[in-house]
């Protein structure tokens, strides 16, 4: 591989004649090493590269934002997570061909092959699917909250949930629960097996709920980035690592991947456009730890601790056969970078298309997620607000006018059209709004104009998930009850919110401001716990204490049968 490497820096790329960005989003390799196979998430497409020549050979159409693939022998599968299904491929390289589509459920992400089955994360159901291959027959079951990711490592099936805060390790392929592991922190990501199947490494994030002042966040004390390890063969506790210096952290962990020997590890930390290369030992540590910052000695040691910089945001990686070749997905710079482990040097960048110069909306992705306009780079908008939506947590920040209160993280989907904003509803300008939040959330350095532009540019882009289907007779009973308990007074169609602010019985005496604006309903199945400050654990706790309609609108409270059909109707929206 090493050898191939060096000749394809003597060639010329080439690149598809095609403007969209591809923004790849995960990669897979050959048995070989020689091919890379890439899920382009913005131009809905996977693209099969030849390394050696350093170009794209072949690339199909697949399903609306295609978000996770894997790859073996000649069959390849991909999830589609707008358009709800599993595209299946057939590669004979330099040939790739799209073979069946195979509807899935629910916002398909994370996916694994073997044995003529596909294991399918459905962040949108809190399941697991298994295709058969052959037969195209999907089965269920249920796991955490928000899956994102799986890995497989032999007859264990490792799902990082990231709501739940949890991996769930299933059987396989019955998909039987064998055991939960907690992780004590959000942001679950990719999830990769050692080679001997005894653990898996995930990627999250830690927070202890201080407010953010630049103290506590250099302390790493309000999102701090974690490398975890869990057990897989038996029921025990989580280590994790600490990856962050204090003044230069490491934002927004993704992708990790483990060597064919499983002693070295690379991780995506895209918030700061790089890639982390570890070699074990590390010092993993599982109670009262693990500090809030990096090893002293591990940081020291750039043989275990190496961090490379790859400019705008690398999400996933994979080692080639070889057990030094990294091969990197960069989303903004749309190519795959080739890192050297020994040296840390980047090889060779490989474009897969797009346009010649970003875009207004690209420029403001870029801004979204960049850890760099953070105080000493620890988060980016991104990471409250994952992917423009939120990752279910609560911050102490100066959004609601003061600190001592925690706020859970609101959805920006549909955010462009659906102001006043923040939960008190008191930022009616946009452009002021995001300005308020980089330089007090974010405690980073003042936005240009032009910055704010193409930031609210890129959210307007940002829209609320289509319904997985039509509204059975359940959901039209639960609307029926919706209106007629008075609940469209504050929550109206189409997006159902309202530009105006209410007072709901939930303030507290000292709240800066008065009032709640309501947060649109679409999508708010998935958005637990509710209310906000995240009292409501359940649908059914909000509507039967802290949300009931007599005490809003002197209406008859939901029953418990109506209460089934109502939430059936939200989870529509």
């Amino acid at each position: 591989m090493r050898t191939i490497l060096l000749l394809a820096l003597l060639l010329p790329a080439t690149v598809p004649r095609d403007d969209r960005d591809r923004s790849p989003y995960d990669v897979a390799l050959s048995s070989d090493g020689r091919w890379a196979l890439v899920a382009n998430a913005t131009s809905d497409s996977v693209a099969l590269v030849d390394l050696e020549a350093g170009k794209v050979a072949a690339e199909v159409p697949v399903g609306r934002r295609p978000f996770s693939l894997a790859w073996q022998g000649a069959t390849a599968a991909v999830t589609n997570w707008l358009s709800d299904d599993l595209t299946i491929l057939r590669i004979e390289p330099p040939k790739l061909a799209v073979a069946a589509t195979v509807p899935v459920g629910d916002e398909p992400r994370g996916v694994a092959l073997a044995a003529g089955r596909a294991y399918v994360a459905l962040s949108g159901e809190n399941a697991v699917a298994v295709v058969d291959l052959a037969s195209r027959a999907v089965t269920k079951a249920a796991t955490g909250d928000e899956p994102w990711h799986l890995a497989l490592a032999g007859d264990r099936l490792a799902v990082s949930c990231s709501n739940s805060q949890d991996v769930r390790v299933h059987e396989a392929p019955s998909l039987k629960l064998l055991h939960r592991v907690e992780m004590r922190g959000h942001n679950l990501r990719r999830i990769a097996a050692a080679p001997d199947g005894s653990v898996a490494y995930v990627c999250n994030i830690a927070e202890r709920g201080r407010p953010a002042t630049k103290d506590n966040i250099d302390r790493g004390w309000v999102v701090a980035s974690r490398l975890s390890r869990v057990p897989l063969r038996e029921e025990s506790f989580r280590e994790a690592v600490s990856l962050d210096p204090r003044g230069k952290a490491v934002a927004d962990v993704d992708g990790v991947a483990v060597s064919p020997d499983g002693k070295a590890l690379a991780v995506a930390a895209g918030g700061t456009h790089e890639l982390l290369l570890l070699r074990l030992p590390l010092p993993f540590v599982a109670f009262g730890g693990p500090g809030d910052h990096i090893d002293a000695d591990l940081l020291k040691d750039a043989t275990r601790f190496r961090r490379v910089d790859l400019g705008g945001r690398p999400v996933a990686a994979a080692f080639a056969p070889d057990g030094r070749t990294v091969v990197a997905t960069n989303y903004l710079s749309n190519s795959l970078q080739v890192v050297d482990f020994e040296t840390g040097k980047v090889t060779r960048a490989i474009p897969l298309g797009g346009p010649a110069e970003p875009s207004l909306a690209r420029r403001g992705e870029s801004i979204f997620y960049d850890g760099r306009r953070s105080f000493n780079q620890w988060y980016s908008c991104h990471s409250c607000h994952v992917d423009g939506h939120t990752n279910g947590s609560a911050y102490d920040t100066m959004n609601d006018g003061r600190y001592g209160n925690l706020k859970k993280t609101l959805s920006l989907r549909g955010v462009a059209k659906t102001g006043p904003w923040t939960w008190h509803g008191w930022q009616t300008d946009l452009r002021n709004t995001l300005a308020h939040s980089l330089r007090t959330t974010m405690q980073g350095p003042e936005p240009k104009a032009e910055d704010l532009e193409a930031l609210a540019a890129f959210l307007a882009t940002i829209d609320f998930v289509p319904p997985a289907g039509p509204r059975d007779e359940p959901a039209r009973r639960g609307e029926a009850l919706f209106k007629n308990h008075g609940c469209s007074t504050c929550h109206e169609p189409p997006d159902y919110t309202t530009g105006e602010t209410y007072r709901v019985g939930l303030e507290a005496p000292d709240d800066a401001y008065s009032g709640f604006n309501p947060p649109s309903l679409r999508g708010v199945v998935l958005r637990g716990p509710w209310l906000h400050d995240g009292r409501a654990h359940t649908l059914g706790d909000l509507f039967a204490k802290h949300h009931r309609p007599f005490k809003l609108a002197e209406k008859p409270d939901f029953t418990p049968e109506e209460l089934k059909d109502l939430i059936a109707f939200l989870r529509s929206l």
